[in-house]
């Protein structure tokens, strides 16, 4: 059975474990039991869109159990076919673009045309991690005095992904594709946010995998935390704070289990003497104000050269000033609100605070319409360390400017962060910026481009970013038991 809602689709699932994301009502059990809920809000305009009943301890652990059974067939499917069901998980996520699109939209807030965007890009990531499995998961003999002597790669299990709200979709896609075409079966468990996004993708891989290997899970935090521990559970990917990475880590450590963690960032985006300017600014800006710039890649300090940076100043402000905060479901909108209000509070708080440590104004930023989440955007100048413009993650529309003598001081701030995540540096001199970049401590270095995933590149950070790879070969072997095998 399918309902249409706002002309969002999905299948009705039973009302034993969760409420469709298409009913606007409050859900209601039929049995009178205490139960946590999960809320999702429009921020736009801060309407409730649907409340989800959080699954009971028995439900889970049935969940869990059918996952764990579905692993033993799943990884005996050969590859080719396996290579072959995310083909067409991609030609599902083609004909459900608009629905996903939208409901994207509703729940966080990202602008329409971001949104379709997003989903069009979780096609293109299946389809390519289809294509690059064979070769990842191909045996590699390995020269020795042995007759035998190769390196196989096998699944570890099933794999719990704990993912964010800010890319409802491609969070999870770049997490589970790869864990599943290794095969290994996967529990999602979503942010409460975009519970409505997850099931729906879930509605789309239900469409196209056998049942138990991919299945969403509407968890509280105590029932993660015991999940982890399950034995059953082989792996954990998290995309998220740092501070929830260092809980992850811990919990799974004292369980002994394979971790990826994909944390937050502080980009640095060094603009060089000699770069070509139109480029930086256009570049600079447009990686910042990303996804209403919730984005754990987007630009946060631009690192400016002293000789150039009057200039650019100028030039960001200038294509900054066209970023008003819109309706997210219009087509022209660029910068939609962020997704709760405790976000936007955090930044309106680290943009003040800064102001007060010195931070000089170049564009007043601030709360946009009562009732919602919008925020106007920040430019600020002469940030530097000891700023929460510099030393914290700015999740929105706030860009930081940090002067810079040289390329040695460039390379010191930059490198003076706890993330690790992405950089990028603007020049005209390749070969220095292959010198410097060498020296940047970051999981990922662009010259003259914004920083990005791409499914064919390996994707993660260092240091507080995290560790672990996913996307390309690098993140198709990371949940998989790499095998020595010896024949005398």
């Amino acid at each position: 059975m399918r309902r249409v809602v706002n002309g969002c689709k999905t299948t009705v699932a039973a009302r034993s474990r969760r409420c469709s994301f298409a009913e606007q009502e409050v859900f209601k059990p039929r049995v009178q039991v205490t139960r946590m809920e999960f809320v999702s809000r429009n921020p736009a305009t801060g309407e409730v869109i649907a409340r989800y009943r959080v699954m009971s301890d028995a439900e889970l652990d049935r969940t869990l159990a059918k996952a764990h059974s579905a692993q033993h067939y799943w990884r005996t499917v050969p590859l080719a076919e396996r290579c072959q069901l995310l083909e067409r998980i991609a030609e599902v996520l083609d004909h459900r673009r608009e629905d996903a699109a939208k409901l994207a939209t509703l729940e966080m807030g990202k602008p329409i045309v971001q949104a379709r965007a997003e989903v069009e890009k979780c096609a293109w990531a299946c389809r390519s991690i289809a294509r690059q499995a064979p070769d990842a998961l191909s045996i590699l003999p390995i020269p020795t005095e042995f007759r035998v002597s190769r390196v196989q790669w096998e699944p570890l299990g099933v794999v719990l992904a704990i993912m964010p709200w800010n890319f409802p979709y491609w969070q999870i896609i770049r997490a589970a594709i790869p864990a599943i075409v290794a095969g290994n079966t996967i529990l999602v468990k979503p942010s409460p946010e975009v519970t409505g996004c997850a099931l729906l993708l879930e509605d789309v891989m239900h469409q196209v995998l056998p049942a138990g290997v991919y299945t969403t899970v509407v968890a509280s935090h105590e029932q993660i935390a015991t999940l982890i521990g399950d034995p059953r559970i082989a792996g954990v990917t998290l995309t998220g704070s740092t501070r929830a990475g260092r809980i992850v880590a811990a919990t799974a450590g004292s369980a002994l289990k394979k971790t990826v963690l994909e944390l937050g960032g502080s980009d640095a985006y060094l603009v060089l003497d000699d770069a070509e300017l139109e480029l930086a600014a256009e570049t600079c800006v447009a990686a910042r104000m990303i996804n209403s710039g919730q984005s754990c890649i987007a630009a946060k300090r631009f690192i400016v050269a002293e000789p150039i940076r009057k200039r650019f100043e100028e030039m960001v402000v200038e294509r900054i000033r066209r970023y008003e905060p819109a309706d997210p479901l219009d087509e022209a909108t660029v910068l939609g609100p962020l997704a709760r209000n405790d976000l936007a509070e955090m930044l309106l708080h680290q943009a003040r605070e800064s102001i007060e440590r010195g931070a000089r104004v170049l564009l007043e930023g601030g709360r946009g319409t009562a009732g919602s989440t919008f925020v106007r955007p920040y430019v600020l100048s002469d940030v530097s360390p000891g700023m929460p413009a510099f030393d914290e993650e700015t999740f929105g529309p706030l860009a930081a400017i940090v002067p810079a003598r040289d390329d040695e001081d460039a390379l010191a701030l930059a490198n003076r962060s706890a993330y690790g995540l992405g950089a990028a540096i603007f020049t005209s001199d390749l070969e220095r910026a292959e010198r410097i970049a060498a020296r940047l401590e970051a999981g990922s270095v662009f010259v003259n481009a914004q920083v990005r995933s791409d499914p064919r590149l390996p994707f993660g950070g260092i240091k507080d970013s995290g560790w672990g790879r996913e996307l390309s070969v690098f993140g198709i072997r990371e949940f998989v038991n790499v095998k020595t095998l010896v024949i005398a």
